[in-house]
């Protein structure tokens, strides 16, 4: 039996970020790799390969329908197989680069391979080899969920997985789910051509986002072309020859859509079921997500998990290597690291993209604060005219008493680079005035966090460009 300072059970964000602080400690390191190759899902079938796609659809759309006065461009050549080879070809170059060669040099760590499950509160089977550690960490992710419609499964469908790797570009797609996948896929399909329906359960698309954003984010997509069905969701599919008919049931009725293809983003479940984590007496939720304390410890004090597979909120790639860092930190340690969530920022990589961080409008009074809140259009950005797109709003909450910004919202291009300093503003509990006291490099986007700032106490269309 080997015995082990510190075992990972996973090998995605998580586990890479945990094993990486594991090494530099010194602990006598083994990380279990699963089925995904070395960096689990986000360098694989994750954001790596999605915003490859993202990227080579706005190239494909900002030459089909770019108006700039002495300048007309066009798509000279579009192969979508070649694309989806050289999607391919990236993930390969950056998981070599990021994850095997890293590995290869952590002296401390040794990478086992097989399917994981717990023996007891210190010993776990991997394939025919027992391993035995002081400290233990679950970051085995999850998976895409399938909603449970009748003939789903007989017909057929894709996730963000499969449609990663598939090179034929359907004629015809049925996009189910309004989540960060469901609107990325949508998008990228319809750039590339495909007639895109998009279901939707909710009364709007994405509502982690304020009313206003998600209203101008599903005007954008029905300019593009963009079927948008909310409230709406599947009832039945049927395979017809070469096409899918599926029954929809809405607002207005139930009525079908005939499609070439299905496209699956509506949630995934942590990858528990096999780890008999009941033999380690490791507690999970309803949902079988592993229950974790603030510090990442499970109801087992030694063993401690991180990422998809637990009942945190904010399941992203950037939260993901944190908890993996300070878990295993807290693990060899002792240590009492933690993550406030709440000044985490998001993205979601649609054209504009979606962000936020903080709270939104109406969650302030569940927090005890009285909301002073504004709207503005990016008609009043100076650098969003130079682009020639204004489609951008922007969304700014504070708190009336104290002045304290505890929400910031965008949608504009590039508003996953604009977010960031607004993270900065939170976790520095940064008031109005203090914002108005900055000078943000004129022209550019991101003075945008300024001038929403300024919204809130004077009217910004009374005002020079670069205030």
């Amino acid at each position: 039996m080997d015995t082990f300072d510190f075992l990972i059970l996973g090998a995605g964000a998580s586990a890479f970020a945990a094993a990486i602080k594991a090494n530099e400690l010194g602990a006598k390191t083994a990380m279990v790799k699963g089925p995904l190759p070395l960096g689990g899902t986000c360098v694989n079938v994750g954001c790596v390969p999605s915003k490859s796609l993202v990227r080579a659809a706005e190239l494909v759309h900002l030459a089909r329908s770019s108006r700039r006065p002495g300048v007309e461009l066009a798509v000279s050549r579009f192969d979508f197989a070649e694309v989806i080879r050289g999607e391919r070809e990236l993930v390969e170059a950056l998981r070599h680069q990021k994850y095997e060669l890293v590995m290869e040099q952590a002296s401390n760590v040794t990478v086992l391979e097989g399917a994981a499950e717990f023996l007891d509160q210190r010993r776990v089977r991997v394939g025919a080899e027992e391993l035995k550690a002081e400290r233990t960490l679950i970051a085995t992710g999850s998976t895409a969920v399938p909603p449970p419609v009748p003939g789903l499964i007989e017909a057929g469908f894709l996730t963000h997985i499969t449609a990663l790797s598939s090179e034929h570009l359907p004629k015809s797609m049925l996009v189910i789910g309004g989540g960060p996948v469901g609107l990325e896929f949508a998008q990228i399909f319809s750039r590339f051509g495909t007639k895109v329906t998009l279901a939707v359960k909710d009364r709007r698309l994405f509502s982690r986002t304020e009313p206003e954003l998600s209203q101008r984010l599903e005007e954008v997509f029905v300019g593009e072309g963009i079927t948008v069905l909310k409230e709406s969701e599947a009832v039945s599919v049927e395979r017809r020859g070469n096409l899918k008919v599926v029954r929809l049931r809405g607002r207005a009725g139930e009525h079908t859509v005939e499609v070439e293809e299905i496209l699956v983003a509506t949630g995934k479940k942590a990858n528990t079921k096999s780890l008999k984590l009941d033999q380690a007496g490791v507690n999970v939720d309803a949902r079988h997500a592993v229950a974790t304390s603030p510090t990442f410890q499970t109801s087992t004090s030694h063993i401690f998990a991180a990422g998809d597979v637990t009942n945190l909120p904010n399941r992203l790639e950037t939260t993901a290597g944190r908890e993996g860092s300070f878990a295993a930190e807290n693990a060899l340690r002792g240590t009492s690291k933690m993550i406030d969530y709440q000044t985490v920022p998001w993205t979601v990589f649609t054209d504009p993209q979606l962000s936020g961080v903080g709270l939104l409008d109406e969650e302030t009074a569940k927090h005890g604060l009285s909301c002073t809140c504004n709207t503005i259009s990016f008609e009043h950005i100076a650098k969003a005219h130079i682009l020639g797109d204004t489609r951008g709003i922007s969304k700014m909450v504070a708190d009336r008493k104290t002045s304290r910004i505890v929400g910031v919202h965008i949608l504009a291009p590039n508003a996953g680079d604009i977010i960031n300093s607004a993270e900065l503003i939170l976790k520095n509990n940064m008031r109005i005035e203090q914002v108005l006291d900055t000078m943000p490099i004129f022209p550019t986007l991101s003075e945008s966090l300024k001038i929403n700032a300024l919204s809130l106490v004077t009217d910004v269309s009374k005002l020079s460009c670069c205030v």
